[in-house]
């Protein structure tokens, strides 16, 4: 399977991206929000999805062209099981709507997450990975 190619539209839809203006606790002109934001490294022409939490307590770094859909939540600590760690989200890498990310993962350079995913461990790069709890599916070859 080939790399796959952005239709015209989708190569220009960041043209005019600009940082969003991020407020403690209250959603952005996207309609996400951060807790902690300090603690957030946003990256170049990123896209998140509206109602997304970021939790970045212990840090989150989206790194540049990472894609995230709606309603997804990123938790840099977790009061349930007492767990903190800082979330890496690497370059071009794609999050499905309603996909959780508990603390200290990282999700590798352009791998893709499908919807409604748990991610509570570490995915490497190039790699399609669902479910809950995550696994592998496929590795994405490219050219």
């Amino acid at each position: 399977m080939g790399r796959m190619v952005l239709p015209g539209t989708m190569k220009d839809r960041f043209k005019e991206w600009e940082c969003p203006k991020i407020e403690e606790g209250k959603l952005t002109k996207y309609n996400w929000m951060v807790q902690n934001k300090n603690g957030l490294k946003l990256g170049y022409k990123t896209d998140i999805g509206a109602f997304t939490y970021i939790n970045a307590k212990n840090g989150v770094i989206i790194e540049d062209f990472v894609q995230i859909g709606s309603h997804c939540s990123f938790y840099s600590i977790s009061t349930i099981d007492n767990k903190e760690g800082q979330i890496t989200l690497k370059k071009n890498c794609k999050i499905g709507s309603h996909s959780v990310v508990m603390p200290g993962v990282n999700i590798g350079e352009n791998s893709i997450i499908g919807a409604f995913s748990f991610v509570n461990k570490d995915v490497p790069d190039n790699v399609v990975a669902a479910g809950v709890p995550i696994k592998i599916i496929k590795k994405i070859e490219g050219d």
